[in-house]
């Protein structure tokens, strides 16, 4: 593989308006894809194989026309103060709204709250129910913007009128928190690689891969049902990830000029060798990220897909993109240890100070480690266990409107409806109850609603709504508790025993659906998936790591460090988000359950990003092992070279991860979080710290491969052993030679 990534680089140095050429136009593409492509909405929402998909897909077919799966919309209104909904003046307010809603073209039903019991016991609050007759992202700005205009109009009235459902759901924003972050991996990759043009290409060449990445995305938004956050979240994966391995290879660039080869040698040894690494890095990241496919819930299969194509392609640029933009560069990317004259270079250096001869930080940290490996490899592990603690009160859930920041309609709406009606109004369960073929469906209907009237912790019990074949009915129950409560996941389980009873004696199915249903049962798919999915991907990067590193300890160390780190990033994460701890400082505005797909798409992401650095600091020290070095003084060797770059990449995708902690959605800010410490930690506890004590005390132990198992696993090279043979090659083509001095 060395070699032919070093012919690539060679290639790329050299054909360098080519492959500009077909990046450019690749993004020009997807650009001009993304331009006439409508705008992503929100995903649609589906699990299947749970009893709340089941009821939902029931709902279609018994109740045709009904647009169960339809955009929904509350409209909330609050009298002034010493007023009541029932006074004449604001009752006429609510009717005006109500049939200037009713006139929407894709409107299917508006409820009237003087006939629906939609005014609380106190008369200050009311509320009407919108129905459309098409999904959330299928619904046309038109009618939005009706819906705002009709809560406008009812304001000017002089009540208080709010929105919730997801009608109204908005496009996550960012916020200028992710500039802050490319703004810090600015100054970090000035910072080490000493010039202004050097520091930004990785930067060029990852926008450029996550232009590609999030256009392709907009543009197949439609086609594929991609919602809004799946552009999100690939371009805070492509972007992390396209910075470090850019930076990667162009710090193996200035370390070969460094060493007195031509640059376009440089460029081929330098894509040969940290490219080699820069593959099966980001082959570790595509793995965890397809691998999300094995939960089976389409949205997160989708997101997976996704970020996992723009990680590809950020490989693809580092092999190709950047030896090409290296070549324009020329001279003016400097070997490593020269800084630009802008950072202080060129100057006179004091007789006897030459930075040369000094260990750098990498250096000295790495000698004191394999000196102290025991203290540091017990302290590592201590650090990571205290941080790990929260992450056993763990609870999981979904957001709802609860979790929204207070500013928005969404969330003042659903504090309305919980004063006015009690929290659990906000997530009414949908008890659906199929009784074709039985001889009194009316009777089962109201053996239904009186077992679930009994049940602790219901409010109201709808009478049953049949459809008009009269074989099902829908009841609607609704709780005494917020949605995103223990008590209400526990009144589910006890609605569908009650439901389990009925149709062991009467063959009558009972489901229980709704959104508050849909999350439980999701939380519970994702918790089933989580360990399949762990030894699925863990094995297959695991069997990876053997054939990269040759070894049986080596990949079995990184698996266990990952652990480490993904247990104590979910526990600070509950301590942030569920217990409430610096959430003023992260812009927490409501604590509550940690979405459930955190832990997963934790597991996948910060485990092929942990591989990131695994490969690129193990590969070093491997590399130094294999010449010759004894194994404490391969760790000390790998450190000095690698150290620093690792670092820096950390520091980067911390920065960049951190920059979606501004985003106005919870799940996208939750994620940012989770993604940013679970690096700190890894990279910065795990890698850099329990590593090379791991390493130092297994010493030679730790290469260790059975023979029969050495002789079947094929040489991929990473370390460039094969490139021996190019050293003090001389390229023979003068149209290369000419290049090679432009």
């Amino acid at each position: 593989m060395a070699t032919f990534l070093y012919r690539l680089g060679r290639f790329s140095f050299r054909k360098r308006h080519l492959v500009a050429l077909f990046w450019v136009a690749l993004l020009a593409l997807a650009g001009a894809g993304a331009a006439g492509a409508p705008a992503a909405g929100n995903s649609s929402f589906s699990i299947p194989g749970t009893e709340a998909q089941k009821a939902f897909d029931l709902l279609d077919e018994r109740f045709p026309g009904a647009s169960a799966d339809g955009a929904t919309a509350r409209v909330v209104f609050k009298a002034p103060d010493g007023q009541k909904m029932t006074d004449p003046g604001n009752k006429a307010a609510v009717q005006d709204t109500v049939d200037e809603l009713s006139g929407g073209t894709e409107v299917a039903q508006v409820t009237d709250p003087y006939q629906g019991g939609g005014v609380s016991q106190d008369g200050t609050i009311a509320y009407s129910s919108v129905t459309y007759k098409v999904p959330g992202m299928e619904l046309e700005e038109s009618s939005r913007e009706a819906l705002k205009a009709a809560a406008e109009d009812a304001r000017d009235s002089g009540l208080t009128v709010e929105i919730g459902g997801d009608a109204l759901q908005a496009i996550p924003e960012t916020g200028s928190a992710e500039i802050i972050g490319i703004g810090i991996a600015a100054v970090v990759l000035v910072i080490t690689l000493g010039s202004l043009l050097a520091a930004g290409l990785p930067l060029l060449t990852a926008i450029v891969g996550v232009g590609i990445g999030v256009a392709t995305i907009t543009a197949l938004a439609g086609t594929l049902d991609l919602g809004s956050t799946t552009s999100i979240l690939a371009s805070m994966i492509g972007l992390a990830v396209g910075i470090d391995y850019a930076l990667f290879v162009v710090s193996r660039y200035r370390a070969e000029l460094a060493e007195g080869r031509e640059r376009e040698e440089a460029a081929g040894r330098a894509v040969g060798t940290a490219g080699s690494a820069v593959v099966f890095a980001g082959l570790t990241v595509v793995i965890a990220l397809v691998g999300l496919s094995v939960v089976n819930i389409p949205m997160l299969t989708k997101m997976g897909i996704a970020a996992a194509g723009t990680v590809a392609v950020a490989v693809l640029i580092a092999l190709t993109l950047i030896p090409a933009v290296l070549g324009y560069a020329g001279r003016r990317v400097r070997p490593a240890g020269e800084k630009s004259k802008l950072l202080g270079g060129g100057r006179a250096k004091d007789k006897g100070t030459d930075k040369a001869d000094r260990p750098n930080m990498g250096t000295r940290w790495a000698s004191f480690v394999v000196r102290r490996p025991l203290a540091v490899l017990l302290l590592g592990i201590v650090g990571l266990g205290a941080a790990a603690v929260p992450a056993g009160s763990l609870e999981l859930g979904l957001p709802d409107d609860g979790s929204q920041p207070t500013s928005t309609t969404q969330r003042r709406a659903y504090d309305l409806l919980s004063d006015g009606f009690g929290p659990g109004f906000n997530g009414p369960l949908v008890v659906v109850v199929d009784a074709q073929g039985s001889d009194d469906p009316q009777a089962l209907f109201q053996q239904a609603g009186d077992e679930i009237k009994a049940l602790d912790n219901v409010v109201n019990v709808a009478p049953a709504a049949p459809n008009e074949a009269g074989d099902t009915a829908t009841i609607a129950v609704v709780p005494d508790t917020k949605p995103s409560s223990v008590a209400t996941e526990d009144l589910v389980h006890d609605i569908r025993a009650v439901g389990a009873d009925i149709k062991d004696g009467t063959g009558a199915e009972v489901l229980v659906t709704g959104a508050t249903a849909m999350n439980i049962d999701v939380s519970q798919k994702l918790n089933d998936a989580l360990v399949p999915y762990l030894v699925l991907v863990v094995g297959l990067a695991f069997l990876l790591l053997i054939v990269v590193f040759r070894s049986i300890l080596v990949p079995l160390k990184a698996a266990l460090g990952f652990l480490l780190s993904v247990l104590a990033a979910l526990g600070a994460v509950v301590a942030v988000y569920q217990w409430g701890w610096l959430s003023g400082l992260m812009g927490v505005e409501e604590t509550g359950p940690i979405m459930s797909m955190m832990p997963l798409f934790m597991v996948g992401v910060v485990f092929g990003l942990a591989m990131d650095y695994e490969v690129f600091l193990v590969t070093r020290i491997r590399e130094a092992h294999i010449h010759g070095e004894k194994p404490a003084q391969a760790v000390v060797t790998g450190f000095r070279y690698s150290a620093r770059v690792v670092t820096a990449a950390a520091v980067i995708m911390i920065a960049v991860f951190s920059g979606f902690v501004g985003s106005s959605d919870s799940m996208v800010k939750m994620i940012g979080f989770g993604l940013a410490i679970a690096v700190l930690f890894d990279a910065f506890v795990v890698r850099m710290a329990i590593v090379p004590a791991v390493l130092a005390l297994l010493g030679a132990k730790a290469w260790w491969l059975p023979t029969w198992l050495d002789r079947a696993l094929p040489n991929v090279d990473v370390e460039g052993e094969s490139l021996a043979a190019h050293d003090g090659a001389a390229d023979k083509d003068d149209e290369d030679k000419e290049l090679v001095r432009a």
